[in-house]
């Protein structure tokens, strides 16, 4: 029982995962449509990604994989926010 209990656990962490990487593509598809990042914080993304690459750095280095996947998606995610919002804000000037 317990050996499927840490099973469950593990599927559902590794889902939650995928899904928090997948939050920051509509982000992205909402700054390329405006044409801008009014309104978006560089700051709070560039801490999401901090958090996002110490995270993954910490699965590699503890051999969890599951983790270090996870968090690299969300971190190319959300690094794709990060680098619209410096594009936009560069083309503004």
């Amino acid at each position: 029982m317990e050996h499927l209990i840490a099973w469950l656990a593990s599927m559902v962490f590794s889902i939650a995962l995928f899904v928090h990487g997948v939050l920051f593509i509509p982000q992205v598809v909402k700054i390329w449509k405006k044409r801008s990042a009014a309104g978006v914080s560089l700051l709070t993304f560039a801490g999401f990604n901090v958090v996002q690459l110490s995270a993954t750095l910490h699965g590699y280095f503890i051999h969890d994989y599951i983790l270090m996947f996870g968090t690299g998606f969300s971190l190319i995610t959300c690094g794709m926010v990060t680098l619209s919002i410096i594009c936009f804000m560069l083309r503004k000037g």
